[in-house]
């Protein structure tokens, strides 16, 4: 079972997560693979992918935004666009689109940031948007200040949340076929209502910055195959022993619905609302063509057909429609 937990290192302004997709990550994959037309992810799409799936799911467990948290990379490599969604709740999904041959050990570099194209894009979508509402959305690019190429996704976040949210993290990424897992070390402001500046935390400046930055080493030391194959007790156990944690634990009401899972929305509805949106002349002009339209979700795989009479249903005004026998489903 996929699984996230929480921890504060005591006497420190300095918080953590570790975050573990198991069950969930699998079924992207194998929806992924599952699909006749595409087939299965390239081994370093798969990596970039779960790790993008990882840090979405820290990144909103950490504010807690009522709505989705979205995570785009794209950029000029055969990589073109990969996403990863995830919601207040941390329900998931994730996708990414391919087009190219891709070497197994591609770099983020090779990936999507040939010739230093590459965006990551980070956005928040309110629940229940109103209209002339606009999401919120912060766009990095895949290189430090001095316009070098960043090597790695954890990196790239790193220096997006230093340059947002003028807080410094740490972040360890790794994913596989199996497991796409992560570990995020934040300092904490101390200034402010309702943050450190009221707890207990010694507030020296110099020791925050020395606190930090040894809990920052120590997390990196992690290696990418003890972060996918360490259970969280021992991962920890085996980076912070000299450390003093306190683990957060959800009630017990409420700790089902605060673990990552797979998630998708779309329906026949959605995929209908979007033909409206593409008008009757051009869905008229598909049906032309094909004789029937087919509209597909590249997050779940599903797949619905609609047919002439389907289309004009879909553009009868309510009133206008025959009725349908009840017999009908």
């Amino acid at each position: 079972m996929s699984e996230i937990h929480r921890f504060l290192f005591e006497g420190q302004p300095v918080r953590g997560q570790l975050v573990r997709l198991t069950g969930a990550w699998r079924e992207i994959l194998r929806r992924r693979a599952s699909n006749t037309q595409t087939g299965a992810y390239p081994q370093a799409v798969t990596q970039l992918l779960g790790e993008m799936a990882a840090a979405s799911v820290l990144m909103q467990a950490s504010i807690r935004f009522e709505g989705a948290l979205i995570m785009q990379i794209f950029g000029d490599g055969p990589l073109k666009l990969a996403v990863a969604e995830v919601q207040r709740d941390l329900r998931l999904r994730a996708t990414a689109s391919v087009a190219g041959e891709v070497a197994p050990q591609a770099d983020l570099a090779q990936l999507l940031n040939v010739t230093g194209k590459g965006r990551c894009a980070i956005t928040l979508d309110p629940q229940g948007r109103q209209p002339g509402q606009q999401a919120y959305q912060g766009v990095a690019a895949l290189v430090d200040a001095q316009g070098r190429s960043l090597p790695t996704l954890a990196r790239v976040i790193e220096h997006y949340m230093r340059q947002s949210e003028q807080l410094d993290a740490t972040l360890v990424l790794a994913a596989g076929e199996q497991a796409a897992c992560g570990l995020l070390i934040q300092r904490l402001p101390v200034q402010g209502q309702g943050n450190l500046a009221q707890s207990n935390v010694a507030h020296d400046d110099d020791a925050d910055d020395d606190g930090y930055a040894r809990i920052a080493m120590l997390a990196r030391t992690l290696r990418r195959d003890e972060l996918l194959a360490l259970d969280a007790d021992a991962l920890l156990r085996r980076l912070f022993w000299q450390e003093k944690l306190t683990r957060l634990t959800p009630a017990a009401a409420d700790a089902a619905q605060q673990q990552p899972r797979f998630a998708c929305p779309c329906s026949r509805a959605r995929m209908a609302a979007m033909l409206r949106t593409l008008g009757r002349a051009e869905s008229e002009s598909a049906l032309r063509e094909q004789g029937r339209i087919e509209v597909g979700c590249d997050f779940c795989g599903r797949q619905e057909y609609f047919d002439a009479v389907d289309v004009e249903r879909l553009f009868t005004p309510t009133q206008d429609a025959p009725p349908v026998a009840r017999g009908v489903q």
